[in-house]
């Protein structure tokens, strides 16, 4: 550990408000905070040097929505709707996870961020039905390097019921205490619409705790616009608030959204797959609603933000096209483009969070910064257009290093202080309480859903039934050389 690390020779992504580029540039930390941006700085004595010259130094990407608990079941649902994740997490298995689950599944999301050069992420922890489970969840959040927000939730009660518990109020106290600005804090809860608004109680206790919301909205079937309506009809449409996916709702939503300062938290893979609706991006900007990214969950999908970029900047494109196809129009000139994805993951991320030294490579800001950087890979060169390069070509694997808060928390590809291990075994132990407390058959059944009754294949008029015949079959053989063509 040194008190300053420079990182030499790249080009620098400085997601500045100019969103200015600076080639074979170095940038230099001292403490927790960037020094200097520049060429060949001069640096003090000991300072630790990081050649990044043919590499991308960029701010440490924010995502401002994961369900870190449920990573220690890393692609058990792949093939699920969202429906199927509502009945198993919600109704019928959520409640087996006990205080040391939530802390293996944390444990293992909050390395797997940092290796990926996420290096702060919101855990969208819904899974906390006692306050056990919540000092759990932040026990293991601050045994790693990196920078956290727990957005405490409870799907195994009403938002007015679990916000009004006194042990949950004294939970805030103890664990708010001393964190520094490493570990922040939300309310996490879903509006459903209910004219009582029976979630009057929750926004109140956030109130006053002081305390940011984030609530899934716009989830087809789930959430819609009256929850919307009722959050800002009611006074609590804040501009700290995060809506997450937002992907069903209308004008008359997006624009109270807008017009309170809110925040969308995109997760386009999820909606893409799940259900939530088609990835909002594509109508989002039209109401100049700040956007920022995030992955959702690893029981389905990936854990990484360059995912995320790349099958935003997918779905939007595609859809930008189909809009004009309708029409009989073609697109000529794409509307989103890769660096305005690059600045949702860093600084839209840091916008949302209310964290303005984030997300930015400037002096003064916060320290949190990665180097991509894979000269093994044949990937990484030829360097032209480093937006496009960040959302499209690069990987998790390309991440050379990763400083959070002026630690170096990976280093030459390898994360620091990782216990692999240790926290296999933590998430061994989580998968086999769960598949004894389900039983085997339930367990498998809940991996394997029912396929959907098959649909039948068109006929083609187009389809020669003399092409099927033996005869045929014979000698479309002999052109090939297979058995029987005498060759």
């Amino acid at each position: 550990m040194t008190d300053s690390i420079v990182l030499r020779g790249g080009t620098v992504l400085t997601m500045d408000d100019s969103h200015t580029i600076h080639q074979a540039a170095d940038v230099l930390v001292v403490g927790d905070k960037i020094e200097a941006v520049g060429p060949s700085l001069e640096v003090p004595d000991g300072t630790q040097e990081v050649d990044a010259s043919g590499g991308i130094v960029m701010p440490g990407m924010i995502d401002t929505h994961r369900h870190m608990w449920q990573t220690a079941m890393r692609a058990y649902g792949a093939d699920w709707t969202l429906t199927q994740y509502f009945v198993w997490y919600y109704l019928e298995h959520g409640k087996a996870f006990r205080p040391e689950d939530i802390h293996a599944g944390n444990l293992l999301a909050a390395w797997e961020s940092l290796e990926a050069g996420v290096t702060t992420t919101v855990d969208w922890s819904h899974g906390l039905q006692t306050v056990d489970h919540a000092d759990a969840a932040v026990d293991a959040l601050q045994a790693t390097p990196g920078r956290f927000v727990l957005a405490y939730g409870n799907i195994q009660a009403g938002p007015w019921e679990w916000t009004a518990d006194p042990e949950v109020r004294k939970f805030f106290e103890r664990r708010r205490t001393g964190t520094g600005d490493m570990l922040g804090f939300q309310l996490a809860f879903d509006v459903t619409g209910d004219p009582s608004f029976p979630e009057r109680a929750a926004f109140e206790a956030a109130r006053e705790l002081g305390l940011p919301v984030t609530t899934h909205a716009g989830v087809w079937g789930a959430t819609n616009d009256d929850g919307i309506r009722l959050i800002h009809e009611n006074g609590f449409a804040a501009p700290e608030n995060i809506y997450v996916h937002s992907a069903t709702l209308t004008t008359d939503s997006y624009q109270r959204i807008a017009a309170s300062g809110g925040s969308i938290s995109v997760s386009t893979e999820s909606e893409q797959s799940a259900g939530q609706g088609y990835p909002p991006t594509w109508q989002v900007r039209q109401y100049a609603i700040p956007v920022s990214l995030s992955q959702d969950t690893s029981v389905w999908w990936s854990g990484d933000l360059f995912s995320a970029m790349r099958s935003t900047l997918g779905a939007d494109r595609s859809r930008e096209h189909l809009e004009a196809h309708v029409k009989g129009d073609t697109v000529t000139a794409l509307s989103l483009r890769a660096e305005q994805v690059v600045h949702w993951a860093t600084r839209g991320g840091a916008h949302a969070l209310g964290r303005d030294d984030l997300g930015r490579i400037t002096p003064g800001a916060k320290a949190d910064v990665i180097l991509i950087k894979n000269d093994a890979s044949p990937v990484s060169f030829p360097l032209l257009n480093p937006y496009g390069h960040v959302a499209f070509q690069a990987q998790r694997g390309d991440v050379h290093t990763v400083i959070v808060d002026g630690r170096v928390v990976k280093a030459d590809g390898k994360l620091v202080g990782f216990d692999a291990a240790a926290v296999r075994r933590s998430v061994d132990a989580t998968i086999a309480h769960l598949r004894f407390s389900m039983g085997e058959e339930t367990w498998q059944a809940g991996m394997h859903p029912e396929m959907p009754a098959g649909s039948k294949v068109l006929d083609n008029p187009y389809q020669y039934t003399d092409f099927q015949s033996e005869k045929t079959h014979g000698a479309r053989g002999s052109m090939f050389g297979e058995p029987g063509s005498g060759s």
